[in-house]
């Protein structure tokens, strides 16, 4: 989809259809002062009737608007004119307008921005956040549906499609940096989308060697990637035995690939993001139950989340240096898969005892974690959609957080912020790690029922000693699992990004 932002006259703007936002209470803004008198007094006398509110969430269809030159209207509320919107509230505005748009058969639309008040944040956020919640919930994962359905062939023409959505402004024109806001929105929904993609695809397409010739496609593509993959020979010849462990139950080959963009001086050190990539979670041996199974091809999401990252470090040519590490593996309960009980030596030298084949993501991680440590990074995040227990802590709103210094966990809750995709800082205390004792090896791979999400960031923090790490749990934020929504979200893509736009000071 491609955005714009332009200054317009709302009454003579040809599209598909214009959106103008109304304040309750009947009270009209400039722009819609501006439709009013072009309508002949539609919108006041809606609001006299009552079919015109203005309350948040409110979005109001008029279809061939006379007066205007646009063949549809849609008027979205915009609560009280005498305060700001929260974030939260402008949120909810922007979700109503886009649903709006995703219920008509559309091509094109404008949007009027100028009575979007939001309170604390500047005039780019609002365009950011205009751009990244339209093309979210008009995203669209039809590839495997048949044209025909049910076998029955049809003549019925493809459905218009968004395409392209221009942000207007009636009042003035766009400043500089609601033009580099439009940029960077769009670098965020390109490699957001390519993350949902991926995440949605069935885990009998993506599997390891899948997301390596992605990996090699994508580096083709931008010309701007150095791709290196590693088999599973090469991982176990090299020492990775927690990674190979995890690997050796399935037909499919485990897969390290690495993804380095040189954006930055030579000496620069990089920016180093470490992607969990089960692309299909049974458990293994400790197998899962059967009901919501389906949903373990989301296990990869981490590993999708840094294609994502990659492809709008591209295509913003930030002057960074970054490399994207996937493990990628699929844990199957196959004739050679490790078993509880097992002892395993990681790439570090530490021993681990496998009480439970089902905590499975920390094993691949664990040896990648140790093998990025060659690039001397100036950061090290990973992001893995780790354990249930995060879900149970914050639900599906917040990441769970973890980080071993308070400056890059600080840095990565501002940028959740800045990029409406929250983080929340958890523990990752001392006295948490003797739940991971093993009476036969350095460590077990579980720390038991308390606190399980915080003893797997603990078990990871065993391998990152070396350098500045964080680890972002997405369990509970990567995927859906319900209608009408249902699929990958692409978290924590905006996250990320935004935190590397900060740390190149853009």
């Amino acid at each position: 989809m491609q955005f714009s932002i332009k200054h317009l006259d709302p009454a003579t703007a040809r599209t598909d259809c214009l959106v103008v936002g109304v304040h309750a209470d009947g009270k009209l803004s400039a722009a819609a002062e501006q439709v009013d008198r072009a309508t002949g007094g539609l919108l006041r006398k809606l609001a006299k009737q009552g079919d015109l509110k203005g309350t948040v969430k409110q979005a109001l269809v008029i279809h061939q608007p006379a007066g205007l030159k646009a063949a549809r209207l849609v008027l979205a509320g915009l609560g009280s004119a005498e305060r700001a919107l929260s974030t939260t509230e402008a949120n909810r505005v922007l979700v109503s307008v886009a649903n709006a748009l995703k219920g008509m058969p559309l091509t094109d639309a404008v949007v009027l921005l100028d009575d979007l008040a939001v309170d604390g944040v500047s005039e780019a956020w609002r365009v950011r956040e205009a751009i990244k919640t339209i093309d979210e919930l008009t995203y669209r994962f039809d590839q495997f549906k048949s044209k025909t359905g049910k076998g029955k062939s049809t003549k019925a023409g493809k459905a218009p499609q968004l395409a392209a959505v221009t942000l207007g402004l009636a009042g003035r024109q766009p400043h500089a940096a609601e033009k580099r806001a439009v940029a960077e929105a769009e670098a965020i929904c390109l490699g957001r989308r390519l993350t949902r993609d991926l995440g949605n695809l069935p885990p009998n397409v993506c599997h390891p060697s899948y997301l390596a010739q992605r990996a090699q496609q994508l580096g083709r593509e931008t010309k701007k990637l150095k791709v290196t993959v590693l088999d599973e020979k090469q991982i176990r010849a090299m020492g990775m035995g927690a990674f190979a462990s995890v690997a050796q139950g399935s037909d499919q080959p485990g897969k390290l690939i690495a993804m380095e963009y040189k954006g930055g001086k030579a000496g620069d050190k990089p920016y180093v993001f470490v992607g969990k990539g089960i692309t299909f979670d049974t458990g293994g041996i400790s197998i899962k139950p059967g009901a919501g199974m389906d949903e373990m091809k989301y296990d990869m999401c981490g590993a999708a989340t840094v294609f994502g990252v990659m492809r709008a470090v591209v295509a913003l040519k930030l002057p960074v240096n970054v490399v994207g590490v996937i493990a990628a593996a699929e844990n199957m309960p196959g004739s050679n898969a490790s078993r509880p009980g097992d002892i395993v030596t990681t790439l570090s030298g530490q021993t681990v005892e496998i009480l439970n084949t089902d905590a499975e993501g920390r094993l691949v991680l664990c040896d990648t974690l140790t093998w990025v440590g060659k690039y001397k990074p100036k950061t090290v995040i990973d992001i893995a959609t780790l354990t249930g227990a995060c879900v149970v802590a914050l639900g599906n709103q917040a990441h769970g957080l973890y980080s071993n210094n308070n400056a890059l966990g600080d840095a990565l809750v501002k940028a959740g912020q800045e990029g409406n995709d929250r983080a929340w800082p958890m523990p990752l205390w001392e006295e948490y790690q003797e739940q991971l004792d093993s009476p036969f090896a350095d460590m077990a791979n579980i720390g038991g029922p308390r606190a399980g999400s915080v003893t797997a960031a603990c078990f990871l923090a065993r391998f990152t000693r070396d350098y500045t790490w964080a680890h972002l749990d997405i369990a509970g934020t990567a995927w859906h699992s319900h209608a009408p929504y249902k699929g990958a979200t692409g978290r924590p893509v905006s996250l990320l990004v935004q935190y590397l736009l900060d740390a190149s000071g853009h």
